[in-house]
């Protein structure tokens, strides 16, 4: 089942269900009038959604209409919790090379809490202050929950995932490391992320659903080049531990978003990179200085992810970069 929200002018926009190939949605507003409520009430919305979607498969859905991606929201225009990971351990090695700090001792999974008022759409202009702040793409992907008890261990929290998205999470890189040498965590390094037009569940991936881990190839093009195409597969945690770890010492509301960190791979010379700072570390390793600069002005960044044959994921998550007024 594929879901995404459309505008409608309000703050969390209209529920839809969307086709396969995603060239069709059917409004949802009979079920629930946003996903926040479907997630709320999942045991009981996700049959009528899932009967909803098959109907729009068979070409039985009243009132269906092509499905426009600019016209997205965010799936989830805003959520009570965005918790994200750094599940791929290269890109945490090259980090620390960037910053100059100490590779950080991992016995748990890393994962800092970050806004979440507020997630940019598909097409959305994405503001900021300064190009002198380092203004830089992080692509990643993430997981919707609905309600997690605390103490859920990781076997149990593979059940409480119930959608997958494709997210931008948006750093300032000049910022990122006075905050954190406070030890305090980030606050103006990062501003809302970006997320991609459709939410998937689970099952809809297929295969590439394996082991709690998205099994597919993030391609990423900045200002129509493509910058890279590492696999998501490779996280040292997987979701449910991630889940897990979260709910640890809280009960995680329905509607917490969860991040993978930044997609990377260790053969990050052939396949490319998923952020400009790991681009700038490998060239540190292999020229001794990075020479990549941050984004500016204008710049557009693209990512989509597609199955083996070819077909539509998460949809087109294409944002312009541009001056706050």
């Amino acid at each position: 089942m594929r879901l995404a929200t459309l505008r409608d002018g309000t703050r969390d926009g209209q529920l839809v269900v969307v086709s396969r190939d995603l060239t069709r949605t059917v409004a949802a507003s009979d079920v629930a009038g946003t996903l926040q409520q479907a997630l709320d009430q999942w045991a009981t919305a996700a049959p009528a959604l899932h009967a909803l979607a098959d109907a729009l498969e068979n070409g039985d859905a009243e009132g269906a209409v092509p499905f426009d991606q600019a016209a997205a929201m965010a799936p989830l225009p805003r959520a009570w919790q965005w918790l994200d990971g750094s599940a791929y351990d290269c890109h945490g090695e090259l980090m620390a090379k960037v910053f100059g700090l100490d590779p950080t001792p991992i016995d748990r999974p890393l994962m800092y809490q970050g806004v979440s008022d507020h997630f940019y759409g598909p097409r959305d202009e994405v503001p900021f202050a300064s190009e002198e702040d380092g203004i830089d793409f992080e692509g990643e992907f993430g997981v919707i929950v609905d309600e997690v008890p605390m103490g859920t261990s990781a076997e149990a929290a593979a059940a409480h995932i119930r959608l997958v998205v494709q997210i931008n999470d948006w750093s300032l890189r000049k910022i990122a490391p006075i905050e954190m040498r406070t030890g305090f965590g980030w606050v103006q390094a990062k501003p809302p992320c970006g997320i991609a037009p459709v939410a998937v569940t689970p099952d809809a991936l297929g295969a590439a659903w394996r082991d709690g881990r998205v099994d597919l190839n993030l391609l990423v093009d900045w200002n129509g080049a493509r910058f890279g195409a590492a696999n998501g597969y490779p996280m040292s945690a997987s979701f449910p531990e991630l889940v897990a770890h979260a709910a640890r010492t809280r009960t995680l509301c329905a509607g917490t978003v969860i991040g993978s960190g930044t997609v990377s791979n260790a053969n990050f010379r052939e396949i490319g990179s998923s952020c400009i700072a790991e681009r700038r570390g490998i060239e540190l390793m292999d020229e001794g200085q990075p020479r990549t600069a941050f984004m500016a002005f204008g710049d557009i960044v693209r990512m989509e992810v597609r199955q083996p044959d070819g077909a539509p994921v998460f949809g087109i998550l294409e944002q312009k970069v541009v001056r706050a007024r």
